[in-house]
C-alpha cells in the first residue's frame, strides 16, 4: 500500500482547476498516517522519513498539517493502543490469570494458569484452596522451567493487579528478560484471551462435572488440557488446535472411517480417523 502511494506521489497528477493539487492532498495523508502510526515521531523525524523516501516537505509544513488534523506535538499524541499492542506483540506475550472452582462440599479452589497469546497454548500452574504469594511464585518458577527452551521467545507477561502477584513473582520473569505488563485497572476485559479460556473451560468441562476435591480437580484439568491443547479447534488459529494441525485431509468411506473418543466420562467427544 505504501509503495502504491509513493508511486502516485512521485508521478503526480494534473492539478485541478481550483483548490490544492491532488499531490499535496496525498502527501498530507501520508504525513498524517506516519504521525498516527508513530506517535513518538516529531515533525523533523517525519520530514526526515519522507526525505528518505524521495519526498521533499519541510518540517514547518508537517507541523501545520498535523495541527490542522488535531495532532499536536509528540507529548500530546496518544501512544500505542492496548489492542494494537496485543496484535503487534501477540506471539511474544504470556498472560497469567486465575479462576475459582466450587467443589461438591462447597470448598473453593483457586486455579492459576498461563496462556501463550500467539499459540493459545495453556499451562495449568496449579490449584489450591488458599494460594499465597510464595506458592504463586513457585508456580511461576515451574512455568519458566517448562518454557526454558523457548523463554527467549517471550518478551511480555500480562497480569492483573492482584496481591498474589508479588515482587518475587515479577522477579522470576525479569530474570528471563520478560517484562511485566500490568493490566489497565479500569478495563477488566484487557486480558481477553485468558478470560475466553476461563469461559471455555467452564462451559465445556467444569459446568458439567461435580468436583469432589483438589486431587479430582487436578485430574480433570490435566485431561481437559490434553484435549484443549492437542485436539480442540480455535477460531483464532484458523480452526486448528494450539499444538498444530491434527491430520491431513480425510476421505470418508462410511461412518466406520471416523472413530469417537470419549473424555471425562463422555463430557467431551473427540473424533479421529479410524486405524486402517
Amino acid at each position: 500500500m505504501l509503495r502504491h502511494e509513493l508511486a502516485i506521489l512521485r508521478r503526480g497528477k494534473r492539478p485541478p482547476r481550483s483548490g490544492r493539487p491532488p499531490l499535496d492532498r496525498q502527501l498530507r495523508e501520508l504525513v498524517l498516517r506516519l504521525a498516527r502510526e508513530n506517535p513518538r515521531w516529531g515533525y523533523q523525524r517525519i520530514a526526515g522519513e519522507l526525505k528518505g523516501l524521495g519526498l521533499a516537505v519541510s518540517a514547518t509544513t508537517v507541523r501545520a498539517w498535523l495541527r490542522q488534523a488535531g495532532l499536536g506535538p509528540v507529548g500530546t499524541r496518544g501512544g500505542m493502543s492496548w489492542r494494537t499492542f496485543l496484535r503487534t506483540h501477540g506471539r511474544t506475550i504470556l498472560a497469567v490469570d486465575s479462576f475459582t472452582v466450587e467443589t461438591a462440599w462447597l470448598q473453593r479452589l483457586y486455579v492459576i494458569f498461563f496462556i501463550e497469546l500467539g499459540s493459545r497454548h495453556v499451562h495449568i500452574a496449579g490449584c489450591m484452596p488458599h494460594p499465597t504469594g510464595l506458592w504463586v511464585t513457585q508456580q511461576a518458577r515451574q512455568v519458566t522451567w517448562t518454557l526454558s527452551d523457548r523463554a527467549d521467545s517471550f518478551r511480555f507477561l500480562i497480569r492483573d493487579r492482584d496481591q498474589k502477584f508479588t515482587k518475587p513473582f515479577d522477579e522470576v520473569f525479569a530474570s528471563e528478560k520478560i517484562e511485566i505488563v500490568r493490566k489497565p485497572s479500569p478495563t477488566p476485559q484487557a486480558n481477553g484471551v485468558a478470560e475466553r479460556f476461563v469461559r471455555t473451560v467452564r462451559s465445556e468441562c467444569l459446568d458439567w462435572l461435580l468436583i469432589l476435591n483438589q486431587t479430582h480437580l487436578d485430574r480433570v484439568l490435566a485431561e481437559f488440557m490434553e484435549h484443549y491443547n492437542g485436539h480442540r479447534s480455535h477460531r483464532g488459529l484458523k480452526l486448528t488446535p494450539p499444538d498444530g494441525p491434527r491430520q491431513g485431509l480425510l476421505r470418508i468411506d462410511g461412518e466406520s472411517s471416523v472413530q469417537r473418543r470419549d473424555r471425562l466420562g463422555g463430557v467431551i467427544h473427540e473424533y479421529a480417523k479410524a486405524a486402517a
